[in-house]
């Protein structure tokens, strides 16, 4: 990781499988790893064929969701019946963010993001006039799946701004 390019969707859906395995123990509760591997790979399929955008975008929310459910059912379409199902059921659970499995992945989504920056020394952020109050209030949510890490992160994005890396 570094601020020579951007991380691809491939990279980050790899990191986001090994921070899985690796920081799962910080997870509220006690979780299913298969279930979180399968959500945050699977979702990110999904993302990239609706056309992600940056997470900071004014008009990231403007029909997101509906380009995400049209690529769902597209891709999982070809898949068998039972596959479909299935993973179609983990892209749900991921966006409906209710169980504990889906709390703690969304929470390394949206921790991944400030550890790259962090060590990228604000690159995104800079490039994008991103401000530390939108990085506080996008990954508050990391608290509902992963409390430990959720204070870790408060950690990075304070010293980010102490070190110019995040705009206060």
């Amino acid at each position: 990781m570094d601020a020579s390019r951007y991380e691809n969707d491939a990279e980050h859906s790899w990191h986001l499988a090994v921070m899985t395995i690796l920081l799962s123990e910080y997870a509220n509760s006690r979780v299913d790893l298969l279930k979180i591997l399968t959500m945050v790979l699977v979702h990110d399929i999904v993302e990239i064929d609706a056309g992600d955008t940056f997470c900071y975008s004014a008009s990231r929310k403007a029909g997101t969701l509906e380009k995400e459910s049209r690529a769902a059912k597209r891709i999982f379409g070809i898949l068998p019946a039972e596959q479909a199902r299935r993973l179609m059921a983990a892209w749900r659970e991921f966006e409906a963010r209710k169980t504990p499995e889906a709390k703690f992945a969304a929470a390394l989504d949206r921790l991944h993001p400030v550890l790259h920056n962090y060590r990228t020394r604000g690159a995104a952020w800079k490039k994008h006039g991103v401000t530390s109050s939108q990085v506080f209030d996008r990954n508050s949510k990391i608290d509902a799946g992963a409390k430990r890490l959720w204070q870790f992160a408060k950690s990075l994005i304070k010293d980010s701004v102490r070190k110019g890396y995040l705009r206060a």
